[in-house]
């Protein structure tokens, strides 16, 4: 989700050389992360289920979903390739449908439910970018769907709104909890930036149907209600960063370690796309002193996915002198 978003924010800033990179090590990075996941699903697969059941652990299987979705946005952006982004849309629709309702269902029948302040973090607002991952892929693939074109978009349409209903809801109760629970430095992990990632990838979304009303006529009646709602997410996105900013750097003198966490990712993703969104929001509107903020976001954006890329290799290789050691020790010791 982060490599692949921070791509397209390089490929629309004229940074083609870095956007391919990224690109590349997508494809890479997806086809590794799938053969991890299918290892587990044979060999583990109960504690699959058993995140599925969790209030705190299950949103995160949304992120299939949403990489999935944002590979198939690469093909189409950086490389013009239609094909893998129809697979893929394919792909991401039906694991959407399967988590979604499975996430769902599972949580509302199971007996033992935690509390509030237990059970709620910002992986929550998953549901909101996968459900407008699969709705911004839909749109773009719509123009080269022919007599499918109009079905797809409408599909996406209705996407895009369900994405803006779960967040409404899902938003409410994460600020009521931030707002009326003692909320420790240790609970505001990064995937609360999500709270901004979650409006930004909204944004995209209705901007990328906007720009589309000649393709689809029925656009056209409801474009005023889009714009607006569009504008409203963007705004409710940039609210957000600098309260999101303070509590991170509050959370960091209260003396929690910065060390890497792959949760980490969840800060890069939104800070990615908030420099998309403001790019095709700027031509939504007609307002071009808006480019300022891509043009400066996007250095954001790279320098947090170099640092988390790079924290990230270190962690692993420490990991790995470290078992290759207690190895040499064992063997020693024998």
């Amino acid at each position: 989700m982060a490599t692949g978003i921070v791509s397209i924010a390089a490929y629309l800033e004229q940074m083609e050389t870095i956007a391919w990179m990224l690109f590349i090590l997508n494809i890479g990075a997806y086809i590794v992360l799938w053969a991890i996941t299918i290892m587990r699903l044979i060999w583990f697969l109960p504690s699959i289920l058993a995140d599925l059941r969790s209030h705190s652990r299950g949103p995160a299987l949304l992120t299939a979903v949403a990489a999935t979705c944002i590979l198939g946005n690469q093909f189409l952006v950086l490389g013009g390739q239609v094909t893998p982004a129809v697979w893929l849309l394919g792909f991401g629709a039906a694991l959407w449908v399967c988590i979604m309702y499975a996430f769902f269902a599972a949580i509302t029948v199971h007996d033992a439910k935690p509390d509030l302040e237990g059970g709620l973090n910002g992986g929550w607002l998953l549901t909101v970018v996968s459900t407008q991952a699969v709705a911004l892929l839909g749109t773009m693939i719509a123009s080269h769907m022919g007599s499918m074109r109009d079905q797809l978009t409408f599909v996406a349409l209705c996407l895009f709104l369900v994405g803006c209903m779960l967040y409404i809801l899902v938003i409410s109760l994460i600020f009521y909890r931030w707002t009326f629970f003692r909320l420790m430095p240790a609970a505001l992990t990064p995937p609360y930036w999500i709270n901004m990632g979650a409006v930004a990838i909204t944004t995209r979304v209705g901007a990328t149907l906007a720009a589309s009303p000649s393709h689809s006529p029925f656009l056209h009646d409801i474009l005023p209600f889009l714009k607006g709602f569009t504008l409203f997410f963007w705004a409710t996105g940039t609210w957000w960063i600098p309260l999101l900013v303070i509590l991170t750097v509050w959370r960091h003198l209260s003396k929690i370690p910065v060390r890497y966490d792959p949760q980490y990712w969840g800060m890069v993703f939104p800070l990615g796309m908030y420099t998309v969104c403001t790019y095709q929001l700027s031509r939504m509107t007609g307002m071009p002193f808006l480019d300022v903020i891509p043009r400066l976001f996007v250095f954001v954006a790279i320098g947090a996915w170099a640092v988390t890329f790079a924290a990230m290799v270190h962690s692993v290789v420490a990991k790995a002198l470290a078992s290759i050691g207690l190895v040499q020790h064992a063997n020693g010791a024998t």
